[in-house]
């Protein structure tokens, strides 16, 4: 038989979580949540009766403690819930933040608990799809060895791919993450303003660079980002971008400073892949360099 679990946090992660865990076949103690009523929705969406909000309800039983609080309140969360001594000796606690190291839920260890975290590497939209949203996914673990151990089966039963990394490196792994993510996104909102100054409407604006952005993911895929990289810097063709840059500079000149230092990025790239002089590097950052 699987290891007993408890949620505590039943946003969209801990939802979710919960009901892929009880798909998985991992039998679940109880939820609970600050806002008894988001205990109650979850319990309803897991077609359980076992809800509240005090976590030490349900805790003590479990062998696998989720904290799916919000990232603020996680280090609280596990403080509280030690001091009610509500893990088990030999229970394993988790929580699924992709910024915080497995350390702040050292509260947990004075009662005998081990510690980690298990990101999953993906964006929660909603929690009321009964799709695994798991499937496919890397789930970034770290912690305690046997906290390991134990998030490694998991992720596996929820059809991840695991990825053990250093504790200490998590915040750079998080960093990765957002700009892989959100970064992207404010990438392309750039890209997207510039055609709508062109003179293209707003609604064709994916419709004209979404098949470039595909085509673009899938050389990176293939053969990485330098030699993925075209365009003018690569071919240092330093006019083209000079009249970039004067040209947003006349009619856009509040997304001028982004554009350079993504430019400037990717001199470095394409000096890194042999492809261009010395002459056309420093031609290059000179006409993308920050003007005072």
């Amino acid at each position: 038989m699987k290891p007993t679990f408890v949620i505590v946090g039943c946003g969209k992660v801990g939802t979710i979580l919960a009901k892929q865990m009880i798909a998985s076949g991992y039998p679940l103690i109880g939820l609970a949540s600050k806002s008894l009523s988001s205990a109650q929705k979850t319990a309803a969406e897991t077609k359980t009766t076992c809800f509240s909000d005090i976590p030490w309800e349900f805790t003590p039983s479990a062998d696998i403690v989720f904290i799916t609080t919000p990232d603020g309140t996680i280090q609280e969360t596990s403080r509280k819930i030690a001091e009610n001594k509500g893990f088990k000796p030999g229970a394993v606690v988790l929580h699924c933040s992709g910024a915080l190291p497995s350390t702040i839920l050292a509260p947990a260890k004075t009662c005998g608990a081990s510690i980690g975290s298990m990101h999953p590497l993906q964006s929660f939209a909603s929690s009321e799809s009964n799709a695994n949203p798991f499937k496919g996914i890397v789930a970034a673990i770290e912690g305690e060895e046997s906290a390991i151990q134990i998030a490694r089966q998991i992720a596996a039963d929820l059809g991840c791919v695991s990825l053990t990394i250093k504790t200490d490196a998590k915040t750079l792994y998080h960093a990765a993450a957002v700009v892989a993510s959100n970064y992207l996104v404010a990438l392309q909102d750039l890209a997207f303003k510039l055609l709508q100054i062109s003179g293209i409407p707003k609604k064709n604006t994916y419709q004209v660079l979404g098949p470039l952005i595909n085509g673009t993911l899938s050389n990176i895929e293939k053969v990485g980002t330098v030699k993925a990289l075209t365009g003018p810097i690569v071919r240092g063709d330093a006019e083209t971008v000079k009249k970039h840059v004067d040209e947003i500079s006349s009619k856009a000149p509040e997304l001028l400073s982004l554009y350079r230092a993504l430019g400037r990025y990717t001199v470095t790239i394409a000096e890194s892949g042999g492809n261009l002089s010395k002459e056309n590097v420093q031609l290059l950052l000179q006409i993308l360099a920050e003007k005072g």
